[in-house]
């Protein structure tokens, strides 16, 4: 059986869509399944922000055919683990929740690696690098689960 793993940010167009696009780089598709989800519902059925594109270009990683779409109560069941981007994304994905089961698949995605930073900034109004930064901290964080989900 596949373990299931979601990526959620706030908009799944920027950090999520890249979590999802990094991991899925890392693991075997025959052993783990990744997605992605917003909690807002703001870019349903849009493709990932251009910059998100461009930097995983950047790095080999194709994430242009994603589409964008809103996390749903039944993510807590259908989901292994659940990372979220930051600690707002947490909150949010925890009010979906009605048990201790959902509640301990949720994680902190930046929890997974020793640095300093616990939260993946939103890099949506910082085109300067941004894109480039929250790459690099996601795809450090996912090299761990990578190791963990062998």
């Amino acid at each position: 059986m596949k373990t299931k793993v979601l990526m959620v940010c706030l908009g799944n167009i920027c950090r999520s869509p890249l979590a999802e696009g990094i991991l899925k780089s890392k693991v075997d598709p025959d052993k783990v399944y990744i997605d992605s989800a917003g909690t807002g519902g703001y870019h349903i059925g849009n493709p990932p922000d251009p910059r998100s594109i461009n930097v995983a270009n950047k790095y080999g990683i194709d994430i242009s055919d994603q589409i964008c779409r809103k996390l749903r109560p039944e993510d807590l069941d259908d989901f292994d683990i659940i990372y979220a981007m930051d600690k707002s994304n947490y909150t949010n994905i925890l009010r979906l929740s009605n048990n201790a089961h959902h509640n301990n698949k949720v994680k902190l995605l930046l929890d997974e690696i020793d640095g300093t930073e616990k939260e993946v900034p939103d890099p949506y109004y910082d085109s300067i690098n941004g894109f480039e930064n929250v790459f690099q901290l996601i795809d450090e964080a996912c090299t761990a689960i990578a190791k963990k989900l062998e």
